[in-house]
């Protein structure tokens, strides 16, 4: 995944502000002095690795350019409770209104991280790769994704468009899989990978010398997931397809599926899943303010 571009990462904070500023703050408008400056610390609330600082700090200057946020950490870093995530600086009336939709970035965001992390981390001496899934807050997708690698994950395909996959409702409707995967080759020749989702090892046995480049192993047991393994590492197919474990698959199961040697594990709830993250704001007036 490159990076995302910045005037994406406003346009996204632009459209959470309408969602809660709308036409204006009408608490502050009441209380604060429209001149009153201030500075703010965000910090952490417990121990954390850090995401969403992009789409904080567009929050804070969709509200007022001049606002100077400067950030105290980079995207992935470990924090513990009272770490400082970024500092904020400039009119109160701006900061105050972005406070809300910019904390609520900064804790989903730093939710996917850690959770990612604390994925990676159970699998750690494995050959598996821990990755994400399509299961993303809509319009929110490049954020979450981007809070996973921050995590020390990896990206799935990023929608239909740039790989593809044969899941059970294509298998439906077109059961010949060998046949399937003929008329992709047929259809886009190499361009994209081609990856085929199985449930029994019936199937994968049909499969394995189909041309596929991934087969994602659903909702197999650790018993069926060591077979597979074993079956794969039998066939002399070179490249040999990646084989990914997927459903249901937690922070207190991955490590026992990654021990069956497959070499990718997909896991939904990273994104669906990640409880948000404790973050909290607090301003001081500037002097004179």
């Amino acid at each position: 995944m490159t990076a995302i571009p910045g005037w994406v990462i406003a346009c996204l904070a632009r459209e959470a502000l309408l969602e809660d500023v709308g036409p204006g703050d009408l608490t502050t408008e009441a209380l604060i002095p429209a001149p009153a400056r201030c500075t703010a610390r965000v910090t952490a609330g417990e121990s954390l690795v850090v995401s969403g600082l992009g789409a904080a700090t567009a929050c804070f200057h969709a509200m007022d350019p001049a606002v100077r946020v400067t950030a105290a950490c980079q995207e992935g870093s470990r924090l513990e409770r009272s770490d400082l995530i970024m500092t904020i600086a400039g009119r109160a009336h701006p900061i105050l209104a972005a406070e809300r939709v910019a904390l609520n970035f900064l804790g989903r965001l730093s939710g996917i991280a850690t959770l990612t992390r604390h994925c990676v981390d159970a699998v750690a001496g494995t050959k598996t790769t821990i990755v994400d899934t399509r299961k993303t807050t809509p319009g929110l997708r490049l954020l979450e994704r981007q809070a996973v690698l921050a995590g020390g994950g990896r990206n799935h395909r990023f929608g239909l468009f740039d790989a593809i996959l044969v899941k059970d409702n294509h298998r439906m409707l077109c059961p010949d899989l060998e046949g399937a995967i003929r008329r992709i080759k047929e259809t886009y020749g190499t361009r994209y990978r081609i990856g085929v989702e199985v449930e029994d090892l019936e199937t994968l046995e049909t499969i394995l010398n189909a041309g596929a480049d991934l087969i994602l192993l659903d909702n197999m047991t650790t018993d069926m997931l060591r077979e597979a393994v074993r079956v794969r590492n039998a066939r002399s197919i070179v490249p040999p397809p990646l084989l990914e474990a997927s459903g249901g698959i937690t922070l207190a199961s991955v490590a026992s599926v990654a021990a069956c040697g497959v070499d990718r594990i997909a896991i939904g709830s990273l994104t669906h899943g990640a409880r948000s993250m404790d973050v909290s704001l607090h301003v001081t007036p500037e002097s004179g303010a």
